[in-house]
């Protein structure tokens, strides 16, 4: 019917084809009801909500214990799904709401040092709140009647959600210790330089092992100090089941947050 009207528009006789101006009205005239709007919107935000509290409280804090990332993520989620779902609604359109966070990015972001684990769960969070503020739950029902009206779409409702679990159930398969092992690294400002070459390489592990108490599984040389006798060592080794690595790579008290 719409494309018909497109089509002939150029040739419509106001004074014959009024019912085409009304048909036009109708579809145009049809709106969400308060309680349409404040529903859906309910929906969008606490399955948003839920969806990124699993992730994060289950999966990222879980192994991080980074509070810090736990509100950056939950707030950063709920605030990108209302922007996209009021802007959404409008004119502006989503192109300008997402260079607004690309913006906050660029500012917030560029002097600060995200690991890529978190720069991950982030992309994630807000891809989530994009689908989830975006998705079309209403459906416009007898579009071409004087009835014209929105319902709730059960199927696009479905769908969904089903996309939010699909994303969770993926993180719980990739962070499941049964599926990867978890590897992880400790940065060492080693001393006895001697044994960092590569002959020496079986005595550098074992003295290492002696020392940190873990079993290695490769090392990297970095930078060496000649004048102190010291070279920073990047040590990879493999955790036990439960334990985390939130500060192994830090070496200045500053760059603590608990």
């Amino acid at each position: 019917m719409i494309d018909t009207l497109v089509q002939n528009f150029g040739n419509i006789d106001p004074l014959a084809d009024e019912n085409i101006f009304d048909d036009i009205q109708t579809i145009t005239d049809a709106m969400m009801t308060t309680t349409q709007s404040l529903t859906e919107l309910g929906i969008r935000f606490f399955l948003n909500l839920l969806v990124c509290w699993v992730i994060v409280r289950c999966f990222y804090y879980n192994k991080s214990r980074r509070r810090d990332y736990f509100f950056t993520f939950m707030v950063f989620s709920s605030a990108m799904l209302m922007l996209l779902y009021i802007m959404g609604n409008v004119e502006v359109g989503v192109g300008l709401t997402l260079g607004l966070f690309a913006i906050f990015g660029v500012i917030r972001y560029r002097t600060e040092t995200v690991p890529i684990r978190e720069m991950t769960y982030l992309f994630v969070i807000i891809a989530l709140a994009a689908a989830n503020g975006l998705a079309p739950l209403y459906k416009l029902i007898g579009a071409t009647t004087n009835s014209a009206h929105y319902e709730l779409n059960p199927g696009a409702t479905f769908i969904t959600v089903l996309s939010n679990l699909l994303i969770v159930l993926l993180i719980w398969f990739l962070e499941s210790e049964r599926i990867l092992r978890h590897t992880t690294t400790k940065l060492v400002l080693y001393d006895r330089i001697e044994l960092i070459v590569p002959e020496r390489r079986a005595e550098l592990l074992e003295d290492l092992h002696n020392r940190l108490g873990v079993k290695i599984d490769n090392v990297e040389i970095g930078h060496v100090d000649f004048l102190r006798d010291a070279a920073f060592i990047k040590v990879y080794y493999t955790l036990e089941k439960g334990e985390s690595n939130t500060i192994n790579t830090l070496t200045k008290a500053k760059d603590f947050v608990a």
